[in-house]
């Protein structure tokens, strides 16, 4: 069925997304190093010291999970830290070879727009770029979740964390080339019946050479309106 599918509670808002963000690249931070810098990053943003940002990383092997997780999902024996999170959505996994993404955002500099499928149709638009295979977006209505259509293999998570008002801050993850395997051992954002895929996949089924994580970075980017600082 798909190829892109997230984990979130769905903002309901409704245009689209033109205002430049600024791109700042990372390396691997651990998850509860960046959940801190991310109520930094939303506090400098409240308070108009920055402008909207993305941000770009990787985090050490870890499985986060929101309180709607059933415990089911997570068996004891899954072999990789587990940390519950307030955020929407069940049960996902982060890890080397995979590029995550925070969007920090003021709404209200940008009137009424859906964030969610303006970063949803950015994350469809990056793939397509990165010449894995055509895709296009649709949704599963039971688990509000956005797909791109490839039988029923997840690639890509959204999610939108807690945030003060006018500020929202969502978070998506991209299977580069990571240990596929963990995906096995739970359920991933409560879906019991897709099995997860990555670009390094996609790209050995096309006989292709995968691409490199520089490319990902800048696909993504791009896609989603994001460009470094300029320097004086």
């Amino acid at each position: 069925m798909s190829t892109f599918v997230n984990c979130f509670w769905r903002s309901f808002l409704r245009h689209t997304v033109a205002t430049v963000i600024e791109r700042v690249d990372l390396n691997e931070i651990a998850y509860d190093t960046a959940v801190a810098e991310m109520t930094r990053w939303r506090e400098e943003r409240v308070a108009g010291a920055v402008g909207d940002r993305l941000f770009l990383l990787s985090h050490p092997p870890v499985v986060t999970y929101g309180p709607r997780t059933d415990p089911g999902d997570l068996p004891a024996d899954l072999g990789v830290r587990a940390v519950p999170v307030d955020r929407g959505g069940y049960a996902t996994y982060h890890g080397p070879g995979q590029l995550v993404g925070y969007v920090i955002l003021d709404v209200r500099t940008r009137g009424p727009v859906d964030i969610v499928r303006w970063l949803e149709n950015g994350l469809v638009t990056a793939v397509r770029a990165l010449a894995t295979r055509p895709c296009a977006a649709t949704r599963r209505r039971e688990s509000r979740a956005s797909w791109c259509l490839d039988r029923g293999r997840p690639q890509a998570r959204v999610h939108r964390d807690a945030h003060p008002p006018g500020v929202t801050s969502h978070g998506f993850a991209l299977n580069v080339h990571p240990d596929m395997s963990v995906f096995d051992r739970f359920t991933v954002c409560g879906l019991h019946d897709v099995t997860m895929v990555s670009l390094e996949r996609l790209a050995a089924e096309r006989g292709t050479p995968p691409p490199p994580d520089a490319a990902v970075r800048d696909a993504v980017a791009e896609a989603l309106g994001a460009y470094p600082a300029q320097t004086a």
